[in-house]
């Protein structure tokens, strides 16, 4: 037996890289139907957008009436709803759009913020090494904000459209931007698609040089998973989508959006990362308005198994805020 397909590269817990490059996944691929949701009212479906990748997404639909009432009579009327392109994490290995604690948080957020949810299921690494999951999430976002779709077109406001992701998703909703910013988006059948807001839920990012208070066992994991799932990267932990404050990135003053939510933990070893990309936004001489929010005493993506404690009802009532404008 070739040795390198037993020697273990990164142990994460939920999966295990081996040294010639296959993946052991031990936790986060469970998956659940989508369908109708009771304790929301939400209604979810699952749509394939390429037949050859099998990239699809699985869009949410809270119940778009509203019903307004004047002196004599109630007038029930259909109003249209933001659109939230979401990206799920997963450290780019594991995860889908329809496993549980992704799903449940998804109905929440679509029935609590009355959005139009699309939550895309990009390929996974290492067996089909990044750029794959930029490029199908690239894909996914162009398809959502042609209208394609009868619930998109009939429900969604392509001018009111929000990025958002966690952990490896919010690495991604960053990229997205970025994408957005510099190449522009694709003009639906009747109104040009408007990203209004980026929302970034813990997002990884990393670099070569070590920040202060990064823990370097944790720097050292991710420079062996990035290896692994990007040998292509230009300059390692530098390549400017891991790391969007390396001298050749993309300026931050091409991000698109008017607002931005940069969301941390105090006890994830994220935490560095993340709020040097907010200062390096913040000073950046972009014309948005970006805000911090850091969820005290929790570690990262706490909020997706830990749906119902108090810190995790904080932060979704901070993310409902921000896509009502507040």
């Amino acid at each position: 037996m070739d040795s390198g397909s037993t020697e273990i590269l990164l142990d994460a817990g939920c999966f295990r890289i081996y040294k010639d490059g296959h993946v052991d996944r031990l936790s986060g691929m469970d998956t659940v139907p989508a369908g109708f949701d009771a304790d929301t009212g939400v209604t979810s479906k699952d749509v394939v957008i390429d037949a050859a990748t099998g990239v699809s997404v699985r869009l949410y639909l809270p119940d778009a009436r509203a019903v307004e009432s004047s002196d004599d009579t109630d007038t029930v009327v259909t109003t249209k709803l933001p659109i939230v392109v979401f990206f799920h994490g997963g450290y780019f290995i594991v995860g889908s759009a329809g496993c549980p604690g992704n799903h449940r948080y998804l109905n929440s957020l679509a029935s609590d913020a009355r959005a139009l949810v699309v939550s895309v299921d990009y390929r996974l690494a290492p067996e089909h090494p990044l750029p794959a999951a930029y490029d199908d999430s690239w894909a996914a976002l162009r398809w959502a904000v042609s209208g394609a779709d009868p619930w998109l077109s009939e429900h969604g406001d392509l001018g009111r459209v929000f990025l958002a992701g966690c952990n490896a998703g919010g690495n991604i909703a960053h990229n997205m931007a970025i994408a957005a910013g510099l190449t522009g988006l694709p003009a639906a059948a009747v109104v040009q698609a408007r990203i209004v807001g980026a929302i970034l839920l813990h997002p990884s990012f990393s670099g070569e040089v070590k920040l202060d208070r990064e823990e370097e066992e944790y720097r050292a994991s991710v420079k062996k998973r990035w290896t692994a799932i990007f040998p292509d990267a230009r300059g390692g932990l530098d390549d400017p989508r891991m790391n969007p404050l390396a001298a050749g990135a993309p300026s931050l003053r091409t991000l698109p959006c008017e607002r931005m939510l940069v969301c941390a933990a105090s006890e994830d070893p994220r935490l560095p990362r993340e709020q040097a990309y907010y200062e390096a936004v913040k000073s950046s001489g972009w014309g948005g308005d970006v805000q911090w929010f850091e969820s005290e005493g929790e570690g990262h993506g706490f909020f997706v198994e830990g749906h119902g404690g108090r810190e995790a009802v904080a932060l979704m009532e901070r993310v409902v805020d921000f896509i009502s404008g507040h």
